[in-house]
């Protein structure tokens, strides 16, 4: 799958693991999709609020920021607190 693509229904079949949670950024913004856990990372797409999304389990802290790997519906990094994970 490129990393630019949405998924699937025969990828998506294939998603396991990880925690599914749903986009809250705290206003009327969309989430930026990340290639990597970073501020300065390509931006992939955005996901609207309320999006459910499929963490991969795969977490990290970069930029000053907590991180999570997203895999559905589309593969790459979100800032943590926008899924409401605190660490």
């Amino acid at each position: 799958m490129s990393e630019k693509a949405m998924m699937n229904d025969q990828e998506l079949e294939k998603v396991s693991g990880g925690d599914s949670r749903v986009v809250n950024t705290g206003d009327s913004r969309p989430a930026a999709i990340r290639s990597t856990p970073s501020l300065n990372a390509t931006v992939l797409g955005t996901l609207n609020n309320g999006t459910v999304v499929n963490t991969t389990g795969n977490f990290t802290r970069a930029d000053g920021r907590n991180w999570a790997e997203i895999n559905y519906p589309m593969w790459g990094w979100i800032k943590g607190s926008i899924l409401g994970y605190e660490w």
